[in-house]
């Protein structure tokens, strides 16, 4: 690919092998801050070596898939002999099952317009907060009649 996370002398290369850094500047990514101002040693100023530091982790970040999240060097090319860097591991996310479960539920009701319905999960006593809100309503419109 020829970029610097790639480089195995150039700019970069510490990203491969250091899983802290790659957290530590994806939390300053996400934040908008210089690493130094992250590691508590920076005014906030961005630095020659912080621009550095960002630009060889976009670098990086291109390297890694969005699906799987690994990146193609981080798996052997070699022979059939030789062992794979990752293994598959299934598991049952529930929160993802009852979400999928409830889309079903919705696609089976014919009555229903579901063009635009979003299904996601809230805390159950924000969801308990939410139906008092309701019931309150309800009960005041049905006193106001």
């Amino acid at each position: 690919m020829g970029c610097a996370a790639d480089d195995p002398h150039g700019p970069g290369k510490r990203l491969i092998r250091d899983e802290r850094l790659r957290g530590e500047l994806a939390l300053c990514d996400r934040w908008g801050i210089p690493h130094s101002q992250f590691r508590g040693i920076g005014d906030g100023t961005w630095t020659a070596r912080d621009r550095a530091k960002a630009l060889a982790f976009l670098e990086y970040q291109r390297t890694v898939c969005p699906q799987c999240n690994t990146r193609y060097d981080d798996w052997d090319h070699g022979g059939p002999d030789e062992e794979d860097a990752y293994a598959v591991t299934v598991q049952r996310c529930v929160g993802c099952q009852v979400i999928a479960d409830k889309q079903d539920e919705l696609a089976r009701d014919k009555d229903v317009d579901n063009h635009g319905i979003k299904v996601a999960l809230i805390p159950a006593a924000t969801a308990a907060a939410i139906e008092a809100q309701r019931e309150a309503a309800r009960r005041r419109q049905h006193n106001d009649n």
